[in-house]
């Protein structure tokens, strides 16, 4: 979400933000994935995902060529999603969840969130309260029953060694950022800025 990147620095090159659709009913993520991409004009485009963002680049990436694909606090192929959150996918536990209760603010999401500050536990306050309930549903069954087991090339990965969402004991990445929550992008910008400058260091200028 852009919320959460907004301290990134792309300057330099040109930014697309893809907006999420609604999806349609029933829809697996490989299909969600195959209409976003008609947002994407760029040949050959560098994608950079945050968390479940992450695990749609990984999507796009299987059905178009990219440059690389970066991704931040999110996941490469299912087995990289906690045993537990694919279990309770498989039992379809996620589905007694009303949508008041994932919308909901509360120290236990604050806590996985990573929000310490006021300020960050605002933002995710609004965008809890902005985010739509059907698509935000979704994409936990998404989440929690992705079958992808295709490693995507050119994927860069970085991801906090707080994470309580994704822990990063569950994947292999390539930057660890100490003490990195999943919403790092805002208290940890600085520390992600530099690993993306140097990974991004040969593609500045271009579309």
């Amino acid at each position: 979400m852009k919320e959460f990147s907004k301290k990134l620095d792309f300057s330099g090159f040109h930014i697309t933000h893809i907006k999420w659709i609604d999806p349609q009913e029933p829809e697996t993520i490989e299909s969600y994935a195959s209409r976003i991409i008609l947002q994407i004009k760029t040949v050959k485009p560098i994608l950079i995902g945050l968390s479940f963002g992450g695990m749609m680049a990984v999507e796009v990436a299987k059905q178009i060529d990219t440059e690389k694909v970066i991704l931040i606090a999110s996941a490469k192929t299912g087995t990289e999603i906690p045993f537990y959150f694919r279990i309770a996918g498989q039992l379809r536990l996620h589905k007694l969840l009303s949508e008041k209760l994932l919308k909901r603010p509360s120290f236990f999401i604050n806590w996985m969130f990573g929000a310490n500050s006021e300020s960050e536990k605002r933002l995710l306050k609004q965008i809890l309260a902005d985010t739509d309930g059907t698509f935000l549903k979704w994409a936990i069954d998404s989440i929690t029953r992705w079958k992808n087991y295709t490693s995507t090339k050119n994927v860069f990965h970085i991801h906090g060694t707080h994470d309580k969402i994704l822990p990063d004991w569950f994947v292999k990445c390539d930057a660890r950022v100490k003490d990195g929550g999943h919403l790092m992008t805002l208290n940890k910008a600085e520390e992600i800025n530099s690993i993306l400058h140097q990974q991004l260091k040969n593609f500045r200028g271009a579309p």
